[in-house]
């Protein structure tokens, strides 16, 4: 299986599978002096394991990271640092129940991966969906938060649920301080409430829902990315839709500009005290491909998670027509966990168009 790294000077290799013993990621790319402790990395993986709340999976994961290379410590340091050489990150997984999938072994859940990983592979771990499932991304998390190290504290990263099913948040009440208050990322006090019903039906229902994701990177200078075929605003596109459950990305005012006139899209400028002065954002912080200044503003759709309880017509590896429940733990709404991964994936492709912007224009 190929293509498990991303990433140009700031690389990231994932490896793992669900139900396999362990899990975790080789970073590659990443500049030597940088203080990095395993408790720096914690923080981050804290948001995204599972068992946090009633609306996502009850799996009981610690996700504790292990730092084994890429890092150095002794008496002239004040803490471990890291040398420029790989950083190789794992975590265990401690609560598989592969049991729960033996019935699935042979049949395909519909808006899965079990057909086209047998399409293409001609066999699949059907433990949990092995390298196609959502647990993949923990080591995704852990590598954003080296690459938060990358960044500095200059540039913040942010996410926020801003819809789960057809309730949307209501903008004008829009408080990032909102986020961590509540089990849904949600940055709308008054939604939350809305969304607790919602899912508590979704969830007794046995079936599950979709989200949108919204995240936001202050702090980033003008000039990161490259015209043509390494535009910043494509690099986050692509990699925010190699994410598990992600079904379309916008950066901006994205769908919504094909409504706007040119008067409304441009996001005139004036004369600031600290230089030029957006007036809007449409742009979402990126310009022929090239980070403007603003602040950078994507949104990513996930689709609601295909492992069900709810019975559904398939077929199995025989081409006989079935229906199928599938047991075990799973999210009735992939979205909120999603959270913590796609501001990992930005902070991801941040920190490699840093890296090469310094090294093309020093």
């Amino acid at each position: 299986m190929s293509h498990n790294t991303f990433g140009h000077l700031f690389r990231v290799t994932t490896w793992g599978e669900s139900h396999g013993p362990a899990l975790g990621c080789v970073v590659d790319g990443c500049p030597p002096g940088l203080k990095l402790t395993p408790e720096m990395l914690q923080v981050w993986l804290d948001q995204r394991k599972p068992g946090g709340s009633k609306f996502v999976t009850q799996r009981q994961e610690a996700d504790a990271v292990r730092i084994l290379s890429g890092v150095f410590e002794d008496e002239r340091t004040d803490g471990p640092r890291t040398t420029g050489a790989p950083i190789s990150l794992l975590i265990e997984n401690t609560d598989q129940r592969s049991k729960d999938y033996s019935e699935i072994a042979r049949t395909y859940r519909p808006g899965h991966a079990d057909f086209t990983y047998i399409a293409k592979y001609g066999l699949r771990d059907y433990r949990g969906g092995g390298r196609s499932s959502a647990r993949e991304t923990a080591a995704r998390v852990a590598a954003g938060g080296v690459a938060r190290l990358v960044l500095g504290s200059g540039i913040v990263i942010r996410g926020a649920v801003v819809q789960i099913g057809p309730h949307m948040i209501d903008r004008s009440r829009f408080d990032w301080d909102e986020t961590g208050k509540n089990p849904f990322w949600c940055p709308d006090a008054k939604t939350v409430a809305v969304w607790e019903e919602f899912l508590e039906g979704v969830r007794k229902a046995g079936s599950s829902t979709g989200a949108v994701v919204e995240v936001e990177a202050t702090g980033v200078p003008a000039g990161w990315g490259a015209p043509v075929y390494g535009k910043l605003d494509a690099e986050l596109a692509g990699a925010l839709m190699s994410i598990n459950a992600a079904k379309g990305v916008e950066i901006g005012a994205g769908f919504g500009a094909a409504e706007l006139s040119g008067e409304e899209n441009g996001d005139e400028i004036r004369m600031g005290n600290d230089g030029p002065l957006f007036l809007s954002n449409n742009a979402g912080g990126i310009l022929g491909g090239i980070s403007s200044g603003q602040p950078v503003v994507a949104r990513v759709a996930f689709k609601p998670t295909s492992s069900i309880l709810t019975p559904v017509r398939s077929i199995n590896q025989d081409g006989e027509e079935i229906e199928m429940r599938t047991k075990g733990r799973h999210d009735p709404c992939v979205g909120i966990r999603g959270t913590p991964v796609v501001e990992a994936m930005v902070a991801c492709v941040l920190a490699d168009a840093k890296l090469r912007h310094r090294a093309q224009v020093g």
